[in-house]
């Protein structure tokens, strides 16, 4: 089958993802996959659960032109989405036709959407899987961001695969919950509260690797701990040589060996993916029971 999109207009960092490249970390290759898993599931869900990989867009935007027909469906923070300049509703599923102008302008939330299409994106599987991590050159479109001019190719319908469900991440005022990482023994009492009494502000400095926080204080007694690398996760906070505390995202590298406070649970990852630079967010330490029922609770 034929068919695809041409890129208009890209933001930076938009790249082709699907659910991850899982059981790779040992050999050095992290998960990658969408930035908030539970947009793209939601994409996915308004396909009626037939959808492929995702375009993950960034938040100033995407344009393309539909190369034939094909039914899209559009999800996550608050863009606004038009066809042929027309407006339509956002988190929707639409069909296109060949030669519709779709564009995806900056809303007023949210750094991350997807658009999932009823046919696969035709880009070979790397280890099982299209995601893209364009920091190391690795799968998606040539291992890269898409930028203007590229041409996605379309593929088969993709196996019905049921609804995939997906929650909001929505903003909050509610703080970003954490347990306690396996090195906070190591971090005097006195700093350790300080982590979690006083809001930190998500910094310009963040991609699919990680996310700097900013501070006026930093942790300046965390530059003595030296530690023998080991494995990490998404979520993660590392605090690096200098003090400053760094959360670890979906493309992150498979070893650190900066100290971990701790970690963001799972089922509020997304929603701190999505917090502006700029924005306050401040860290609730929970049980780990409390963080198993809760990432339950959000699939």
């Amino acid at each position: 089958m034929s068919g695809g999109i041409t890129v208009l207009r890209a933001g930076p960092l938009a790249t082709i993802q699907d659910a991850g490249r899982f059981g790779m970390l040992r050999y050095g290759i992290a998960a990658s996959g969408p930035m908030v898993r539970s947009a793209f599931a939601v994409a996915g869900t308004l396909l009626g659960g037939r959808a492929g990989a995702a375009i993950e867009f960034t938040r100033t935007g995407l344009d393309f032109r539909a190369e034939g027909e094909v039914e899209a469906a559009f999800s996550g923070g608050a863009f606004n989405l038009s066809v042929n300049g027309e407006a339509r509703d956002w988190n929707s599923a639409l069909q296109l036709a060949a030669g519709d102008l779709v564009r995806v302008a900056p809303g007023v939330w949210g750094n991350y959407g997807y658009v999932r299409f009823g046919r696969e994106i035709a880009v070979p599987l790397l280890l099982g899987s299209r995601a893209t991590n364009s920091t190391v050159g690795l799968g998606g479109f040539g291992g890269r961001a898409l930028v203007t001019g590229d041409r996605v190719p379309f593929g088969d319908a993709p196996e019905q695969g049921g609804a995939e469900g997906g929650g909001s991440a929505a903003p909050s005022d509610a703080p970003v919950r954490v347990v306690w990482g396996l090195h906070a023994d190591l971090f005097p009492g006195a700093m350790r509260q300080l982590f979690v009494d006083k809001p930190f502000e998500i910094s310009t400095r963040l991609d699919r690797m990680g996310v700097r926080l900013a501070r006026g204080e930093t942790f300046p007694q965390a530059g003595i701990l030296s530690l023998v690398s080991d494995a990490v996760v998404p979520g993660d906070i590392q605090i690096l040589g200098d003090g400053t505390p760094i959360v670890l995202m979906r493309d992150h590298q498979p070893t650190g060996g900066y100290p971990r406070i701790a970690t963001v649970i799972s089922a509020d990852l997304d929603r701190f993916a999505q917090m502006r630079p700029g924005s306050l967010v401040r860290f609730e330490p929970v049980t780990l029971t409390h963080a198993l029922a809760a990432g339950r609770a959000a699939r």
